[in-house]
């Protein structure tokens, strides 16, 4: 039981740390004025800031 929270919030810690990831992103993307690439319902698709 032990190990499974500590699973647990260690999985909450990469959803975490990959939400910054994503949030620096795209501020990085914004500043550059370069496009996004996403994949969206299985497409590849290219956003501008």
């Amino acid at each position: 039981m032990i190990e499974n929270n500590k699973l647990t919030e260690t999985q909450a810690k990469i959803l975490k740390a990959m939400d910054l990831v994503y949030e620096r992103l795209i501020e990085f993307k914004k500043q550059k004025n370069s496009v996004l690439v996403v994949m969206r319902d299985n497409k590849i698709v290219k956003i501008k800031p």
